[in-house]
């Protein structure tokens, strides 16, 4: 039998904040460590409501709501939707409590098609991933036994550099690249070389990539959420959250917003800049998803001393190459470089010799050239299929973002389509804990299925958007 909660919804508990300096939510967050740890408060009783509690402490909800969030992350309470926030452990959990990434169990008997993640369809991979390892077979010969090291990857920089050519980041060259096992791995890379003291502040949009916060909470470090509008980060919002917090680093994405598809303006991003700036935070720009084309300045040519641009081949090869890169800040080349260096000395032989030849052969251009010809073709479908409703949506982005009509939210709509057969991903999947989230929900471009089944499942959603339930579950 499953444990029953132990619902005290009216509990007395009013901690002495005197004894812990430092900020309030910090003090909060430590008197709730010890007071679970003690046992005062036992396992599966119910926290105070966080309004509650700040009226008793004197402090605002906010405030309450950031050191409930600490233990969240810690494994110490659970937040459960609609019902409050609950002591979960007496000590905190070992290693992350969620996963990044769950595995697909879809087609085949499931009969389930996943419109979650964007992935790229076979336009000849095979083939130029066979040829490439037969020809590193046959030329197999020293360095093939000894560590791999990071000058041994400055031909493969190079090629980056020249992959790069056509967006506008201002002066780089090969020595401003440090590769790494996939767009993750690069965030984690980022934090480790930024973030410093024991509980530094990440600043994320309000919806985000989930493996921000992910990255962050595995570098002991907080995430605050920074609200956006059309254009992206808000720059008044942004600075009032480097007044509050003194945060180390900021992460955003200014060419295709995950999961909104917005772009940001030359105008925001040069406000956005001037922040940075103005309060020395490092920023992390997320190129991992992009536009076909861009003729706008990035983040990093307008403020090359301190932007790291992540990028990596998944949404334009294949994500199973697991190949990342990091154009990092001016100077800061080799900082990169030798923190990848303490994680993994540098990329796998069979990866980095892998990519040389893809780039170097002109197979990654052409692969890269047919990819995003079959995400436009797709995107179409979709366009002609959902066209009539609130879509949100960029040339050569794959995925849109879908404002749900009048008598549909979200959680039900993801649901009900999951009954027909189809994955979705809701606006709260990327929102941090305690935040809101509007009533939308991603649609991703899966170019791997076949095309009828794409149709299908597209159609599928055109005829559940039209027909709204009659009543909504409470």
């Amino acid at each position: 039998m499953s444990r029953q909660r132990i619902i005290v919804p009216d509990t007395n508990w009013v901690p002495n904040l005197s004894q812990f300096p430092g900020p309030k939510y910090l003090a909060l967050s430590r008197a709730l460590r010890e007071a679970i740890r003690s046992g005062e408060l036992p396992p599966d009783s119910q926290l105070p409501t966080v309004r509650d509690l700040a009226w008793r402490l004197h402090l605002t909800p906010g405030t309450v709501a950031r050191a409930y969030q600490l233990a969240t992350q810690e494994g110490l309470a659970a937040a459960t939707v609609g019902r409050g926030t609950f002591v979960a452990a007496q000590s905190p959990r070992l290693g992350p409590t969620q996963p990044l990434y769950t595995e697909r169990v879809t087609g085949g008997a499931t009969g389930l098609v996943d419109l979650r993640p964007p992935l790229v369809p076979e336009v000849g991979q095979a083939e130029a991933f066979r040829a490439a390892l037969l020809e590193m077979a046959e030329a197999t010969g020293q360095g093939w036994l000894d560590y791999t090291s990071q000058r041994g990857e400055a031909a493969l920089r190079a090629e980056i550099v020249a992959w790069m050519g056509d967006r506008i980041l201002g002066p780089i060259g090969p020595d401003d690249v440090a590769l790494t096992h996939g767009g993750q791995n690069a965030i984690s890379l980022i934090f480790d070389c930024c973030l410093r003291g024991e509980r530094p502040v990440v600043l994320i949009e309000e919806l985000a990539y989930p493996g921000f916060r992910y990255a962050a909470r595995a570098a002991r470090a907080e995430v605050v959420a920074v609200e956006i509008d059309e254009h992206g980060m808000v720059p008044a919002a942004l600075e009032a959250a480097c007044r509050r917090h003194g945060a180390q680093v900021l992460c955003l994405t200014t060419e295709a917003q995950n999961p909104t598809t917005g772009r940001m303006p030359v105008r925001r991003r040069q406000e956005i800049a001037d922040i940075a700036r103005s309060y020395d935070l490092q920023v992390l720009e997320d190129d991992c998803y992009s536009v076909a084309e861009s003729d706008i300045p990035s983040l990093r040519a307008l403020a090359p001393e301190r932007v790291w641009l992540v990028g990596s081949v998944s949404k334009t090869i294949s994500a199973a190459l697991r190949f990342g890169y990091v154009i990092c800040p001016s100077g800061m080349g080799e900082a990169g470089r030798l923190t990848a260096q303490y994680g993994f000395f540098a990329l796998s032989r069979p990866v980095a010799d892998l990519m040389l030849h893809l780039f170097r052969s002109g197979a990654a251009a052409d692969i890269k050239s047919k990819v995003q010809a079959e995400f436009a073709a797709r995107q179409q479908i979709l366009l002609n299929l959902l066209g009539g409703y609130d879509l949100c949506w960029q040339p050569g982005v794959p995925f849109v973002w879908l404002r749900m009509p009048q008598g549909w939210r979200a959680s039900t709509f993801v649901r009900m389509a999951e009954a027909r057969g189809v994955l979705l991903r809701s606006a709260d999947e990327y929102a941090l804990v305690h935040a809101r989230a509007p009533n939308a929900i991603r649609i991703a471009i899966a170019a791997n299925l076949p095309r009828h089944d794409f149709v299908a499942a597209v159609t599928t959603l055109a005829e559940l958007l039209a027909r709204p339930p009659a009543d909504l579950t409470v």
